[in-house]
């Protein structure tokens, strides 16, 4: 008897600070989903690996580490984005390593959205800059998304109760079809079981 394959979730965080309130944010929703479905988690911190894309304008022109994260977005079966917000949207490092993914790689991948930023006045820029970004990509984007601001952390964790619910509830929300893509042993076309 098959079993089905572990998700492959990479979390990709915008953020350019270390530490990054994006990481601390992506991390605890690929842990969520860690708990419910068998997957294996991957990390990708745009602000670590800034210095080696930031001046290029070709994929051909990257360096192993960048298109080493490229090649795991491009085959995850879940992506968990978190960025801050800067000036009302992502930042430019954030959509400048989009730019690099092949446009067909994340057809009907399921994304979960999320942001931090330093007030409640940028929550909407989930709706309104993420998920178009994403929907150019065809990316399944899932229901709800998470938004963060600077009191919702103590330190280097969520201690805010009411978004760790929301948290958890975009999660849930996510579930059905997270498992159903498990169960039916589905990859999207181009996707590549890795031994």
């Amino acid at each position: 008897m098959t079993h089905p394959l572990p998700l492959r979730v990479i979390a990709v965080s915008g953020g350019l600070q270390q530490p990054s309130k994006a990481a601390v944010l992506a991390e605890y929703l690929s842990d969520l989903i860690a708990a419910e479905v068998p997957c294996e988690q991957h990390l990708v911190e745009l602000g670590q690996l800034a210095p080696h894309f930031a001046g290029a304008v070709r994929r051909a022109q990257l360096p192993g580490p960048v298109e080493a994260a490229l090649s795991a977005v491009e085959q995850a079966d879940v992506l968990v984005v978190a960025t801050p917000v800067y000036r009302g949207s992502y930042t430019g490092l954030f959509k400048h390593f989009f730019d690099f993914i092949d446009q067909d790689a994340l057809v009907d991948t399921p994304v979960l959205l999320a942001a931090t930023g330093g007030s409640d006045r940028h929550a909407l820029m989930i709706d309104h800059q993420l998920r178009p970004l994403f929907s150019f990509f065809q990316a399944r984007t899932l229901p709800l998304g998470v938004y963060a601001t600077d009191r919702d952390f103590a330190g280097q964790s969520l201690h805010n109760v009411e978004l760790i619910q929301r948290a958890k509830l975009a999660v849930e929300r996510a579930l059905p079809v997270l498992q159903l893509s498990r169960h039916a042993g589905i990859r999207p076309a181009g996707k590549v079981a890795v031994a």
